[in-house]
């Protein structure tokens, strides 16, 4: 699997539409290998990012809760988080 693509599951606060989002595109880039739509991809494209943010959506509502928050943060988190956020993370949890 892509290792861009991160847990969304058990995070505090829940993962935004914004993450979700994020993940799907880069879901549907790594399966489709279509890196930058063009005239021809566009359509089917988009049309499988909405279908998987919807599908995602779901599942995350209805799964149970985490037992442990997840290993890492999302990209869009880690970007606001700033540079020691993740590595203060780790320590938090006795890594």
């Amino acid at each position: 699997m892509c290792r861009n693509i991160t847990t969304l599951r058990g995070l505090e606060p829940a993962a935004t539409d914004e993450e979700i989002e994020a993940a799907a595109r880069q879901f549907v880039r790594k399966i489709s290998g279509v890196q930058s739509t063009s005239a021809r991809t566009e359509a089917a494209f988009e049309r499988a990012v909405r279908e998987i943010v919807h599908a995602t959506s779901h599942l995350l509502a209805d799964l149970p809760p985490r037992q442990q928050p997840p290993p890492t943060l999302p990209p869009l988190r880690r970007r606001a988080a700033g540079p020691g956020r993740l590595g203060e993370r780790a320590t938090a949890r006795g890594r």
